[in-house]
């Protein structure tokens, strides 16, 4: 009887050990070689509606998936990575009366708590509360983001190069442009004043 009792307890023990190593948080690599990973942006004024997107992303977050509240990193869009419909509508875009990208190459969100987490199968959702600088300002921000994890999942996206986990975010929120000093208060009759940002990017956690 003692026996059984002690390879229950050591069962226990074992079982102990392994979902500690599975709490600990990962660190994911949102740089993406295949060019996948994109953020979208809108703007939907009375007269015009523009659109576009960046697949200048690039990151790197912490995750743990038995505790999301534990989540930090840092996402980064290369300004000038931002594409709109046509050739002079981007250059107007990029240059210095609006978002300026010689002299701000980077747009950025970093994340500070996280908040108000539902569970369901394969991630959570949340929201996030970080600082968003966009053309030199820098305002805090909380926005839903979905984190969905997916253990042994790199290996299908790399096509086989590397074994390893995914975590895959996504979140649609809008920033007031005039806030971030961009035109404020003008051309709203063909700039919308609200701008629509949605982002679905994958992260990388090689296998050792």
């Amino acid at each position: 009887m003692q026996t059984v009792k002690t390879l229950l307890l050591t069962c226990a023990s074992l079982c102990a050990g392994s979902l500690s190593l599975q709490a600990e948080a990962k660190t994911y690599d949102f740089e993406d070689p295949k060019g996948v990973n994109n953020v979208s942006f809108l703007l939907d004024a009375p007269l015009e509606s523009i659109s576009g997107n960046a697949k200048g992303v690039s990151g790197i977050v912490s995750f743990d998936s038995t505790n999301p509240n534990a989540v930090s990193g840092t996402i980064t869009i290369e300004t000038t990575s931002l594409t709109a419909t046509n050739n002079k509508l981007q250059e107007h875009m990029l240059g210095k009366g609006w978002l300026d990208a010689s002299n701000h190459p980077t747009i950025t969100f970093v994340a500070k708590s996280v908040s108000k987490v539902e569970e369901f199968k394969d991630g959570f959702k949340a929201q996030l509360t970080g600082d968003f600088t966009l053309k030199g300002v820098t305002k805090e921000l909380t926005v839903p983001v979905t984190f969905t994890y997916l253990p042994g999942m790199l290996g299908k996206r790399s096509n086989g190069a590397m074994e390893g986990d995914l975590l895959v975010l996504r979140s649609t929120f809008t920033i007031n442009r005039s806030d971030y000093g961009i035109k404020p208060g003008q051309n709203s009759d063909k700039v919308a004043e609200e701008i629509e940002l949605r982002l679905a990017i994958a992260g990388a956690a090689p296998d050792a």
